[in-house]
C-alpha cells in the first residue's frame, strides 16, 4: 500500500511517465497495425483498426490523468521544472491523441486493402 505522507517519489514520476506514454502508444499503434495488415487486410478495416484505436486513445487520455495533478503550481517547495513538464506530457498527450484519432478515422474510411 502507498504510504501518502511519502508520495515525494511518485510526484516527481509522474510528468516523466505520462510524457512517455502517448508517444509509445502511438508508435504500437503504428506497429501494431501494420503487423495487423500483415497477416489479414480484411480485419483492420472491418473492426481491429477502430479497436486498436480506440485502445491508443485510451492509453493518451491515461497520460493526461497522469500528468494533471503536477500541472498545477504546488508552491514555493515544488520545483518549477516539475509543472512544465507535466504541461509539455499534457500537450504530448492531446498531440498524439489527435493523430491517432485521425489515423483511427482513416482506417474506417478508407478500404483496408487500398492501402
Amino acid at each position: 500500500m502507498i504510504d501518502r505522507h511519502d508520495d515525494g517519489r511518485i510526484d516527481r514520476a509522474r510528468p516523466w511517465i505520462a510524457l512517455s506514454l502517448p508517444a509509445l502508444a502511438w508508435v504500437l499503434f503504428e506497429y501494431g497495425l501494420a503487423w495487423a495488415m500483415r497477416g489479414s487486410c480484411q480485419a483492420v478495416g472491418a473492426w481491429l483498426g477502430a479497436a486498436w484505436g480506440l485502445a491508443s486513445l485510451l492509453v493518451c487520455g491515461g497520460a493526461w490523468w497522469i500528468a494533471w495533478p503536477s500541472a498545477k503550481w504546488a508552491g514555493a517547495d515544488d520545483p518549477p521544472a516539475r509543472p512544465w513538464l507535466a504541461r509539455l506530457a499534457l500537450l504530448g498527450a492531446a498531440v498524439f491523441g489527435l493523430a491517432i484519432a485521425f489515423q483511427t478515422i482513416a482506417t474506417m474510411i478508407v478500404p483496408a486493402c487500398a492501402r
